[in-house]
Parts: structure tokens; sequence; C-alpha cells
């Protein structure tokens, strides 16, 4: 199954954007997840982005944002910690739930994964949790700090070098780690659990798994990522990570699919409430969104109205052509179909009749070029222009189509 990735915003725990990133499915819908990177990563890191869309192809839609302060997201890095970071879960936990539908399942990788473990009992609609690389001590993302953590003791803050860059750490920062009692809140979890770890993780060892693994109960699940790294740079790895997440899940999504999911046999639009413009779209069993450029106000998240029209003319054009090449039984090369959408002066329209270009307004243009792969001859280039122009989206287009409105009553 393919899917798309979109972008979003919505506002954390202390008012500020987030950036956001929720790959969803185009085909059935299973669950929706939220993922929680690890300490000072962003949503897109390859290791978290190969995970959410290996998971996006087995039809579960994966919100992955930035925490405040980091990636993309407003805010003051130096600020935050450990519960603000969680604080910000439980925001997009929020924005899913009003604008989607509520997560079932939580995914955390490293310092994320143990952000996840500490608050799936306050999400009451998660049916399952996943950690890889978790620690079992929020305390030690303090052996980060190296001699920079007793800097921060004595003078209350200090710049620490983490992966080559410099970030500001607060000392309420380390008091908070020193704080969370992470395996408590694996002991009264009562949710399903998987743990992914690698045996060599340099950055956090396999111990952490061992520990997890040892405060959670049943039904609990550890799996190995054999030579794996920390930061799952390896594609195969990332790859199987979502994989044996999506296959492990089974279990627990099978009995339903998330109300209000389900195919449907028209189009519904409607606007999602971020940014001006943004329109959250069905159509059947599909999902994509519908935005205007920033330069126009918009959030840029999806194609514009007369895009979709462009993108309309174009697949129907392609469709048409190979139908006909089929039925001919031609050997024809890849469809390639580019739409480009302008107003321009009815006078410079080439195209039109001499009554439509004696107009003073505007009219719409749609210019279409047809490419095939490997070439084609003078001859067949002529046929392919005149059954493209047979094509019924082209038809519609240019014909005089009537629009029917029904407002719904209000509801009370």
């Amino acid at each position: 199954m393919s899917f798309n990735s979109q972008r979003l915003q919505f506002s954390g725990h202390s008012g500020a954007t987030l950036a956001a990133r929720l790959d969803l499915p185009n085909g059935p819908l299973r669950a929706y997840a939220l993922f929680a990177h690890c300490f000072t990563c962003s949503k897109d890191l390859a290791g978290a982005r190969r995970v959410a869309a290996e998971l996006a192809r087995e039809g579960i839609a994966v919100l992955r944002f930035d925490f405040t302060g980091l990636g993309s997201s407003e805010g003051e890095f130096g600020s935050t910690n450990f519960s603000s970071n969680v604080a910000d879960l439980l925001s997009a936990a929020d924005y899913l739930r009003h604008h989607y539908q509520a997560p079932a399942v939580l995914i955390g990788h490293s310092l994320g994964g143990a952000a996840v473990l500490a608050v799936a009992g306050d999400i009451p609609e998660v049916r399952a949790v996943a950690t890889i690389g978790a620690p079992a001590d929020v305390g030690h993302v303090l052996k980060n700090f190296g001699a920079s953590l007793e800097e921060i003791e004595k003078t209350g803050s200090a710049e620490v070098d983490l992966a080559g860059r410099r970030f500001l750490i607060r000392k309420q920062f380390v008091e908070d780690a020193r704080a969370q009692r992470i395996k408590d809140s694996v002991a009264s979890l009562r949710k399903p659990l998987l743990i992914l770890h690698a045996p060599l993780d340099q950055t956090v060892g396999i111990e952490n798994a061992t520990e997890i693994f040892s405060a959670a109960r049943h039904p609990k699940s550890f799996v190995s990522l054999d030579s794996a790294d920390h930061l799952l740079t390896d594609p195969e790895d990332a790859a199987f990570a979502g994989r044996i997440i999506s296959s492990w899940l089974t279990r627990y999504l099978a009995a339903d699919t998330p109300q209000g999911t389900g195919p449907i046999e028209h189009v519904r639009v409607m606007e999602t409430g971020e940014g001006k413009f943004q329109n959250a779209i069905q159509a059947g069993g599909h999902r994509l969104f519908a935005d205007e450029p920033e330069s126009v106000g918009g959030l840029d998240s999806g194609p514009s109205p007369y895009d979709f029209l462009s993108i309309a003319l174009g697949a129907c054009t392609s469709m048409t052509l190979r139908l006909y090449a089929d039925h001919k039984q031609l050997s024809l090369g890849r469809i390639g179909v580019d739409v480009s959408h302008a107003k321009i002066h009815a006078k410079d329209c080439e195209e039109c009749t001499e009554p439509e270009r004696s107009g003073s307004g505007r009219i719409d243009r749609f210019e279409r070029v047809i490419s095939i792969d490997g070439g084609v001859s003078e001859e067949l280039r002529g046929k392919i222009a005149e059954i493209a122009d047979k094509c019924p989206v082209h038809r519609t287009l240019e014909a005089v189509a009537k629009i029917r409105t029904t407002v719904k009553p209000g509801s009370h």
C-alpha cells in the first residue's frame, strides 16, 4: 500500500507551534499512531521517517512531530525537560483526537520510548505501546552530558555538545530527569508492550530492555534488532522495525477500524482547523489534504483546488491513452502527462472560437503536454492527441457542467 505524508502544525503544552508530519495510508486505515523521537532529534530523523513509512504502507497512520524547541517547532529547548516532552505528547494526542482519531498506538524511539511509557496511562484510547532502543531510566540521558553535568549542577546551566550540536541545558532539566520513575509507569501500564532493542546499541545498552521487560506485565514481547545501531541509520533496520511493529499490532488492532475511517461512496472535504485553508479530504478509502501555498497564507500541506483539477485531467488523460493502446494492441511506452493551469485574457486564447475570443474577461486554460517513453511516430502523435481530447475529464472541463448545492440545516 502506498501512503502520503502531509505537513501539520498544532499547539504544544506551552502554546508554541509544533511542526508535525502525518503519514497517511492510501487505503484501509487500521489505526492512528503517535511517534516520539529521540533526545535532541527530530521527526525527520531518517530512522523515524522509515519506521513511519513502513507502518503507513501497512495501513497505520503515523503522526510524528518535533518537541518544543527542536527541529522546526517553536519554543526554547533550554526551557524544556522530560516532563514537558510528555506534555507535548498529550497535546499531540489531543490534536489527533479532535481532528482525526485518538491514537491507538504509541511508538517511542530512545528517550521518546521512555516518554511514551510515561504517558500511555494518560491516553485512554491507547491499545498498544512499542519502544525502540528506550532507556529504563530517564536519568540515563545525563551520561551524555559528560563533564558539563557538574557545571550545570554548580552554575545552573551549561552548553552541552550532543552529536556535534550545542544545546543549553539547565539544572531543572537534570532534576526533572532524576525525578522520573519510568519502571513504575511500566509496571502499571496494563497495555500490550513491544520492546525492540539492538544488543550492540552503544548509546542505550541492551540491559535497559531487560529492565523494562522485567518491570512490564504480560502481554509483553521483545524483538532483537540484531546489528542495528541506536539511530537505525541502516534503512533495512528501520524498515524491519516498522514491519515488526505492524505485524505485532495485528493481534491488538484487528477487531475494528477507527470510527469514521471506512471508505465512503463520495468525496468528503472538511476543514481541519489548522492554518487558513487546510482541508482534509476522504475519497473512498483514500485520504489526503487540500491547501494553498504559503505565499497566499496556506500551509502548503497539499495540492490547491486548481492543482486537483490539473491532477484529474492528467490522470484521466493517461488512463484513457492506456485503454486505447491496450485496445489497439499498441506497444506504447510509459505515459506521462504534465498539466499547468493559468487564467489568460480571452483575446489571447488560440484554442478559442472567435465569439469566445471577443469577450473582455479572462478564461481558464489548461496546458497539457504528453510524453511517451521511447517516443512515437509523427502519425501516432496526432492520434494520441485526438484520443487525449476524448478523456471524460477533458470533455467535462470543456462542457458546461451543472452543480446542485444543498446546505444542511443546523443541528439543535
